[in-house]
């Protein structure tokens, strides 16, 4: 697995959707690339922080969601 693969697998990864194998494949890339850890320790706190805002004022639009989905996906 690299980078550019890592980061198409990241929404199935973090829901739990992964398979076992490609799991494992995943994991052992973030333990041998501190780029890709890093990406997804932001990602994690992007998702965090957009839960946060969304709970102080109310359910964001499922456009702006996709937005940002797609935008991080983008990401390098």
């Amino acid at each position: 697995m690299n980078c550019r693969d890592l980061s198409r697998f990241l929404d199935e990864y973090l829901s739990g959707e992964l398979p076992a194998t490609v799991a494992g494949e995943f994991e052992l890339h973030l333990s041998r690339c501190g780029n890709c850890d890093t990406y997804l320790v932001q990602y994690r706190e992007t998702i965090a922080l957009g839960r946060s805002v969304a709970g102080e004022i109310g359910e964001a639009p499922e456009e702006l969601i996709q937005a940002i989905m797609a935008s991080l996906k983008a990401a390098p």
